[in-house]
């Protein structure tokens, strides 16, 4: 409902709007609509910021000096580079949002005939995560203010990083704003290692609630009054484990109970998601 819509009509012509049975006009009885959906495929185009330079026809003739005044233009998003704010935008988003990689968007470009290497593509992201840095300081801000938080910290491996070999297990931290919020932030924060200091670091500042796998870890952050919550799908998952792993089937046994209990207040929290608060 929300898409514009473009109206295309079909009439008859003068010769056609005769009757065929009498010959008189025929009017407009009803009409039949069809729709389709369509799509604009991307375009590239270059835009050229031609700034006129001016000066003094009088002053040439009279003065020692001349004024030049050059006019105004935009100044480009990278020095000496061609890409656009548009263009490293779209790059961006085709990169880490629909995950196509740069040599498969090096290809879509060279079929819409533009030649970009995927070394110019790479160079324009790595220059673009600077220009970004105001935003990424301003949601952690508004992150650490927030009651309650998630977060969580996974292996990467990187290729190539100076000093440490290629099977070296790095992470990639994330830590997010609870399902509660209408404006949610999901931040990520790259480091080297697992040690719970890296999240003391990265919420230095913040003291609501803490909501993650409980790894020990964590647990640095008590110290400066962050309270830590227990994530209820890793607490049924080790009652699901001890459940197969015991052969147990006995309605009352501590595997079940706890098994239960879990599934129970899944259901109650799973109809609690379309209420309000107060509800």
């Amino acid at each position: 409902k929300h898409l514009p819509v473009e109206v295309i009509e079909y009439k008859l012509t003068d010769e056609e709007s005769a009757c065929p049975t009498c010959g008189d006009d025929l009017h407009v009885m009803s009409k039949e609509v069809r729709k389709e959906l369509t799509i604009i495929p991307a375009k590239v185009k270059v835009i050229e910021h031609v700034s006129y330079v001016y000066s003094c026809r009088s002053c040439e003739k009279t003065n020692i000096e001349t004024p030049v005044i050059t006019a105004k233009a935009p100044k480009a998003l990278l020095p000496k580079s061609l890409v656009s704010a548009e263009l490293l935008a779209y790059i961006m988003n085709q990169k880490f949002v629909n995950a196509m990689p740069l040599y498969r968007q090096e290809q879509d470009f060279k079929r819409l005939g533009v030649v970009l290497s995927r070394q110019n593509l790479s160079n324009w992201i790595i220059k673009g995560t600077a220009l970004l840095d105001p935003i990424m300081k301003k949601l952690k801000e508004e992150l650490l203010t927030r009651q309650v938080l998630h977060a969580d910290e996974t292996t990467l491996e990187v290729l190539c990083e100076p000093g440490r070999p290629a099977k070296a297990n790095s992470y990639m931290w994330v830590y997010r704003t609870s399902g509660d919020t209408k404006k949610p932030i999901v931040l990520y924060d790259y480091q080297e290692g697992r040690s719970g200091r890296f999240a003391k670091e990265y919420l230095a500042g913040f003291s609501g609630l803490l909501h993650s796998d409980g790894w020990n870890g964590y647990h640095q952050l008590e110290e400066q009054g962050v309270t830590l919550c227990g994530c209820w799908a890793h607490a049924r998952r080790k009652f699901n484990e001890a459940l197969i792993g015991n052969n147990s089937v006995e309605a009352d046994s501590l595997e079940n109970i706890g098994l239960s209990y879990c599934n129970q207040l899944f259901s109650v929290e799973k109809r609690g998601e379309k209420m309000t608060s107060e509800e």
